[in-house]
């Protein structure tokens, strides 16, 4: 049977709104400590903006934890597509581009952004990887706009795991996530190629340990 479009355009929006609605009642049921989120507090009392990175393998909780009044990146892709529904749904600033499509373009609204009132979400390997190797974006935007980095570590207890490339992390019901922030990182405007590169290693090596201590965490609360 061929759908008209009017019928594609009905069954493409009751499966956005159900997917929404089904990632919403899972998170409801986690069960989330956080450790060392003070300073992410206090920048939102006092309406100061940051950016907070994350693996592409852990966003769905990553992007959770961050929702209302906050920017993201998301790639031009059709799963991009998805994405951008969802957390636009959770109150997100969507900007659409990546490191290989529009990176350039979407790198200069994500300063614009960072500069006019809004903090960022970014997750530094995506969208195509690879996994858990840090790309430019988040200490670059960082370093042109003054803007305090936080790393995020999140750890699982009980999930699934996808056979992605990002090897995905869907947690199951009712499980103990554990997400762990760095301290803030600032990104001096005078640091040259070599130590922004610098930077960007550290950076990567620093989310890999908050993983690790996230992943830990969660079984001990």
């Amino acid at each position: 049977m061929k759908l008209s479009q009017r019928q594609k355009n009905i069954l493409r929006f009751l499966s956005n709104n159900f997917a929404v609605f089904a990632i919403n009642l899972l998170f409801n049921t986690l069960r989330i400590k956080i450790k060392n989120g003070d300073n992410i507090s206090k920048m939102n009392s006092e309406g100061k903006n940051y950016i907070v990175a994350f693996w592409h393998g852990s966003m769905g909780i990553g992007w959770y934890m961050h929702r209302n009044n906050i920017a993201a990146l998301v790639s031009q892709s059709k799963d991009g597509d998805i994405l951008a529904n969802i957390l636009k749904k959770w109150n997100y600033h969507v900007v659409r581009g990546s490191s290989s499509s529009g990176g350039k373009e979407a790198l200069s609204i994500m300063v614009d952004l960072l500069n006019h009132n809004y903090s960022l979400a970014i997750t530094p390997d995506g969208p195509k990887g690879p996994a858990a190797e840090m790309k430019a974006g988040a200490v670059i935007a960082a370093k042109r706009s003054n803007t305090p980095l936080f790393l995020v570590g999140i750890g699982i207890k009980k999930k699934f795991v996808m056979k992605s490339w990002d090897k995905f992390e869907v947690p199951k019901p009712f499980t103990k996530i554990s997400v762990i922030y760095s301290d803030p990182i600032l990104i001096s405007k005078a640091y040259n190629s070599e130590e922004v590169s610098s930077k960007i290693k550290g950076c990567e090596n620093l989310l890999h340990k908050l993983q690790k201590e996230a992943l830990e965490l969660c079984y001990i609360f």
